[in-house]
């Protein structure tokens, strides 16, 4: 129950992968009263790249040091304009981030690439969730716990992804030992800054989110946390260092990682002492902000998907293969977390739109808007083309980087919209497979709530999604759902709640406007995702059908009963 006292806020800060985003709520309704957002100013878009590999991505940790002083401080200048905010109503403060994304930092807990002896280096900043260099590496580990019958992988879909923890640090041992060795230790983003904002920066003892650990780095109660010494040593002994240098054990968001700086409370015009949440992976925190519950699925759609799900701890659940994770804690305190998700949505495209569109499209103020407006004048299946969602690799459910991307059934004839809308339906057909894959394992998809820019921003997705999923999409009634969520363990933390779930009772809801499958279109979809899951499973397994010869004279007999003919 929410106290008695009048006019309490909590600030979610929100660290996506261009930008930093702070948000003040009023924790009594989840109205939004003061906003900032902070363009990271590294690289192309915040991002380090090395066009000599393009599976790299880095980010320079002094941008989230300086994100958090810059956003904080100009919502909460907003909050003072709208509502006469005073520094002694905020009562909580919570941070949700991108992940996995590991800062190697010194004994002290700096990021390396503070350092001026490390400052251009690559491999010494934070490996961005979406670096995928050590997909060598994430095969051998997934190998190992194979050959050694160890439990790891099973919480975690069955096979280790490039995108995680353990993967990385062992990639930036073998392609930058000078890093590796200067690396006292690594650290998640989601914990480095609440570390940070609070002093709590010792990597062994600094409060260690169980979201991070348990999706991430294989770390489960059941096993007693991390994986063990032994199998680490087996895959490179200057691992266990690393492990030794990890609290021993990860708490969920409800909990605090320390109390805000005095300095820096100074700098972003707060009072000292705030409490600040354990943090948590942006998608984990903006399921919560979208009112994620028993039965809802939350897809928070941006440059890439996740799909989050939670289950009561005291309800059976199998391991289900290709998830991201199945960890207690780590959305809900008391349910289990699962998370899925896809690799690229909005970056596919934006890469169709940036580098591919014709002349007469890119031209546009907003390319994207006068590719929708051609594309939504298509019927399902008219354009007798099919394609796979894989730009970027493959997350869920076949977790495996090395996969791309493929479109079917191109003529002389094709245009830029029908390949545009045959991107976004291939994106909807990959969120229809997360879903059958929870389904096949016991887990009811009651309702699908979306949030991020795109449900947002683009109603003809949206509609597409409901179209190909055959169900109704909402939409979370706020446009900020990771900062909300943030703001969630802000309040409880602060004490306004005793529990998440009362918080979001209070503080989350979704648009009244909700997209309803047309019959006639879910129809002709559902004949496609056929020839869709045939391309995916030939494509995307070892002993998938394998028979493709009739799909393209199926996809032109689809094309032409939709033309009429």
């Amino acid at each position: 129950m929410a106290k008695s006292r009048a006019r309490q806020y909590a600030v979610g800060v929100d660290y996506g992968t261009n930008s930093v985003r702070a948000l003040v709520v009023d924790t009594a309704d989840g109205s939004e009263v003061g906003t900032a957002v902070y363009e990271y100013p590294s690289g192309e878009h915040g991002i380090l790249l090395d066009p000599k590999d393009p599976n790299l991505a880095r980010q320079n940790p002094a941008d989230y040091i300086e994100g958090f002083y810059r956003s904080v401080r100009g919502a909460v200048q907003a909050a003072r304009k709208a509502v006469g905010l005073t520094a002694d109503q905020v009562v909580g403060i919570g941070v949700d981030t991108t992940g996995s994304t590991p800062i190697p930092v010194d004994e002290s807990g700096t990021p390396l690439a503070l350092d001026r002896k490390f400052a251009k280096n690559l491999a010494a900043q934070a490996w961005l969730w979406k670096d995928h260099t050590a997909h060598a590496e994430a095969a051998e580990i997934t190998e190992k716990a194979r050959q050694m019958g160890v439990p790891y992988l099973a919480k975690c879909g069955g096979t280790y992804s490039s995108e995680w923890y353990w993967s990385k640090i062992l990639h930036c041992k073998r392609t930058s030992p000078q890093v590796f060795a200067a690396a006292y230790a690594w650290v998640e983003l989601a914990d480095f800054v609440p570390g940070f904002i609070t002093g709590n920066v010792d990597p062994c003892v600094m409060p260690r989110g169980v979201c991070a650990a348990g999706h991430k780095a294989m770390y489960n109660a059941q096993w007693g946390g991390l994986p063990s010494e032994e199998f680490l040593a087996a895959i490179d002994p200057d691992l266990v260092p690393v492990r030794r240098r990890y609290a021993p054990q990860a708490v969920a968001s409800d909990q605090m990682a320390g109390r805000l700086r005095a300095d820096v409370a100074a700098k972003v015009g707060l009072a000292p002492a705030i409490p600040v949440a354990v943090g948590a992976f942006d998608a984990h925190m903006g399921a919560v902000g979208a009112g994620i519950k028993p039965g809802t699925l939350v897809k928070i759609i941006g440059t890439s998907t996740c799909d989050m799900m939670v289950v009561p701890l005291d309800q059976p659940l199998a391991d289900i293969p290709g998830l991201c994770g199945i960890v207690p804690g780590s959305i809900i305190p008391g349910m289990y977390g699962l998370e899925a998700g896809q690799s690229a949505v909005g970056d596919i495209f934006n890469w169709f739109a940036a580098h591919l569109a014709p002349k007469t499209y890119a031209a546009a103020k907003d390319v994207h808007a006068a590719l929708t407006k051609e594309a939504e004048k298509l019927k399902p299946g008219e354009s007798g083309l099919l394609a796979l969602d894989w730009n970027n690799g493959n997350r869920t459910i076949l977790v495996d980087p090395l996969l791309t991307g493929l479109l079917v059934g191109q003529t002389l004839h094709t245009t830029a919209p029908e390949i545009y809308r045959a991107l976004i339906e291939a994106t909807a057909f990959g969120a229809l497979t997360i879903i059958q894959r929870f389904e096949e394992y016991g887990v009811s998809v009651r309702e699908v709530v979306n949030c991020g820019g795109i449900a947002e921003k683009n109603p003809f997705v949206m509609q597409i999604y409901a179209d190909v999923c055959n169900r109704p999409m909402k939409v979370s009634r706020s446009a900020q759902t990771c900062a909300l969520g943030a703001a969630i363990f802000g309040a409880v933390v602060g004490g306004v709640y005793r529990t998440t779930e009362d918080a979001q009772r209070r503080m989350t809801g979704v648009k009244a406007k909700v997209f309803r499958p047309n019959k006639a279109a879910a129809a002709v979809y559902a004949e496609l995702y056929t020839l869709y899951r045939k391309l995916h499973d030939s494509f995307g397994t070892p002993n998938g059908p394998g028979d493709l010869y009739p799909i393209m004279k199926q996809l032109i007999a689809i094309r032409d009963r939709a033309r009429g003919k």
